[in-house]
């Protein structure tokens, strides 16, 4: 019989570990064959995807944004247009993800915690604006919302408007965004289990304890990136944005359609100057993603976080 409180014990278990690393991990002990010209190759390849599609795009968005100049780049950006279309974008992401945070994670603790009726239906549904194109959604709305349509008589008799107007522009930026946060945690609750909510709740914690807690220092880096994706989402919109906001120079552009508009004017360094603050923003995005992707590595290294 094994005493498995003998402190004489892991020694001996770390000594046969030692002397058997294929229990340690067994994927440690399978190697490559392919040759080295295949790797070396499918690396090239990749190398030369990223650099053609990805990088050569953005470095010559930044060379025309300049193209006439410091000066013309900054008088084009402080012009009135650009700055309602960059002040709107900012207001529909201030909007729409902190709304999409909060369903988020309301919808990802019940389906992962809870089981009740329709919760395969609920999963479906957030997924659902990955799977309607961008502009049947805008569609959607006007239909709705619009002068004539199910709702449009009721709004005009009461001074609402919504399309070709901010809200129009919001609840469209909310549906294309709303599966990122809900869709980055249900995997992520769902893997942690509810060991530690059921014991919290035996210790006395409320619910809102628990939560606080318990449950939100677990998930927050995947919270964090979900928060990201749909940030970047809700500054890039075009489809949705496009068929409910009318297009309107000045009142109803985000800076997609910003872009859009000026390249049509035959404005085309105006067009890469104001591409290049989305471009900018993006990078921003990209390099707070990279990071809370390192510091949720780290944790997990650590034995922090499962």
């Amino acid at each position: 019989m094994v005493d498995l409180a003998s402190p004489s014990l892991e020694p001996r278990v770390s000594t046969a570990l030692a002397m058997a690393p294929s229990l340690q991990h067994p994927a440690a002990t399978v190697s490559t064959t392919e040759p080295a010209w295949v790797r070396r190759l499918l690396i090239t390849v990749a190398i030369v995807f990223i650099a053609l599609f990805l990088v050569l795009p953005l470095v010559f968005v930044f060379v025309q944004a300049f193209g006439q100049g410091v000066g013309f780049y900054f008088a084009s950006l402080r012009d009135p247009m650009t700055w309602s279309a960059i002040e709107l974008t900012l207001l529909a992401a201030a909007i729409s993800v902190p709304l999409n945070c909060v369903f988020g994670v309301c919808a990802a603790w019940a389906i992962a915690k809870f089981d009740f009726p329709g919760k395969s239906f609920l999963i479906t549904l957030i997924d659902l604006p990955f799977s309607i194109s961008p502009v049947i959604a805008g569609l959607l709305f006007v239909l709705v919302f619009g002068a004539q349509g199910w709702l449009g008589p009721w709004l005009s008799d009461h001074n609402i408007t919504i399309i070709f107007a901010v809200p129009g522009i919001v609840l469209a930026t909310i549906f294309v965004t709303v599966p990122f946060v809900a869709r980055e945690l249900i995997p992520l609750m769902q893997a942690q289990g509810k060991n530690e909510e059921e014991a919290a709740r035996v210790l006395g914690a409320s619910g809102w304890q628990t939560f606080w807690r318990v449950t939100l220092p677990n998930i927050k880096w995947g919270l964090l990136y979900g928060v990201i994706l749909c940030n970047a989402r809700a500054m890039g919109e075009f489809g949705a944005v496009s068929v409910v906001s009318g297009k309107i120079a000045g009142e109803t552009n985000t800076i997609p359609l910003q872009v859009e508009t000026l390249y049509d004017s035959y404005n085309l360094t105006g067009a890469f100057a104001v591409a290049s603050v989305l471009a900018f923003l993006a990078l921003i995005t990209l390099g707070i993603k990279t990071w809370a992707e390192r510091k949720n590595a780290a944790l997990i290294a650590e034995g922090q976080i499962a």
